[in-house]
C-alpha cells in the first residue's frame, strides 16, 4: 500500500481520526531507515536516487488540499506525516513543518500537526527542533529488548540498539506518544517472533515507566504484511497488555 501524492486523504485514521497525511518519500516505493515486517507499504525499494518532493511542492501541494478543503467545509483533525517511509528523512523537514504549521494555522487552525517517526533521527538537532514545533510527536518503540527489536523493524544500521532508541525518546521529557505494535508468528527463516511474551512485556513495562509518555498507543496489525506468517493479537490479549498501565493513571489508546 503505497500512496502516489504529497498530500492525501482525508483518511479515518484508528487513532488519530479525520486525517490528512502527508508523504514526504517518493511515491514509487518505500525509504526508510527501518524495514518492518508489518509495514502496510512493503519492504524497501534499491533507490539508486531517490526522488523526493521539494519543500516548495510540499507548501504548494498542502495549501492547494486544505483551501478546497476550506470550501468543502471540511476539517481535518490531523495533518499527519507518515507516508511511504520514514519523513524525517527529508533533507527540508524542519522547513516543511515550518511550513505546514503557518498554513494549519491561517487555513485550518483547530487541526494537530502530527508526525509519526521510527525515532531513528532524533540524533539530528534539525529534526528535534522540528518535532518541538508539532503539536503530536509519535514515537516508536516496538519492543524494549534489542534482538526483537532488530526482528521486528529490521533497522537499516544493523548496529542500533533499544538504548540507543530510548535515549533518543528521553529528550522529550514525556512529552510525545509512544506507539508500539504487538504481533507475533514465524519469519522467513523460520524463526519465531512475539513481543507479547512475560520477558519481552516486563522490559516493555520498565521502558514506559522509565520515559514516562504523556500517552501510548498500542496496536495490531490491520492489513495485509509483507511477512505473512504473521499472526494479529486479540483485543482480549491487548486489553490485558493495557491494563497495569491504566491501572497507574496512563492514558492507553488500543487499536485492536
Amino acid at each position: 500500500m503505497l500512496f502516489s501524492e504529497i498530500v492525501y486523504g482525508l483518511i479515518h485514521s484508528r487513532r488519530l481520526g479525520a486525517s490528512l497525511g502527508m508523504n514526504l518519500m517518493p511515491t514509487n516505493g518505500k525509504l526508510c531507515t527501518f524495514d518492518c515486517i508489518y509495514c502496510e507499504c512493503g519492504f524497501n525499494q534499491p533507490f539508486a536516487h531517490p526522488v523526493l518532493p521539494t519543500r516548495a511542492e510540499v507548501r504548494e501541494a498542502l495549501e492547494c488540499k486544505l483551501q478546497q478543503l476550506q470550501t468543502e467545509q471540511v476539517t481535518p483533525d490531523v495533518i499527519t506525516f507518515s507516508g511511504n517511509g520514514e519523513p524525517t528523512l527529508h533533507p527540508e523537514f524542519e522547513g516543511i513543518i515550518e511550513d505546514t504549521c503557518r498554513l494549519r494555522d491561517l487555513l485550518c487552525p483547530s487541526a494537530k500537526v502530527s508526525v509519526l517517526t521510527n525515532s531513528t533521527q532524533l540524533g539530528r538537532e534539525d529534526v528535534m527542533r522540528a518535532l518541538r514545533h508539532c503539536d503530536n510527536r509519535i514515537l516508536k518503540l516496538d519492543s524494549a529488548i534489542t534482538t526483537t527489536m532488530r526482528a521486528i523493524d529490521q533497522p537499516v544500521n544493523k548496529q542500533l540498539t533499544v538504548e540507543t532508541i530510548i535515549g533518543y525518546l528521553q529528550q522529550f521529557d514525556g512529552d510525545f506518544t509512544l506507539q508500539t505494535c504487538f504481533l507475533r508468528g514465524t519469519l522467513p527463516d523460520g524463526s519465531a517472533v512475539d513481543n507479547t511474551t512475560p520477558d519481552e512485556l516486563d522490559a516493555w513495562y520498565k521502558s514506559v515507566r522509565e520515559l514516562r509518555p504523556k500517552q501510548i498507543m498500542i496496536y495490531v496489525i490491520d492489513r495485509t504484511t509483507p511477512v505473512k506468517t504473521l499472526e494479529k493479537i486479540s483485543r482480549e490479549q491487548m486489553e490485558q497488555i493495557a491494563a497495569p498501565l491504566q491501572a497507574e493513571g496512563m492514558d492507553v489508546i488500543i487499536s485492536a
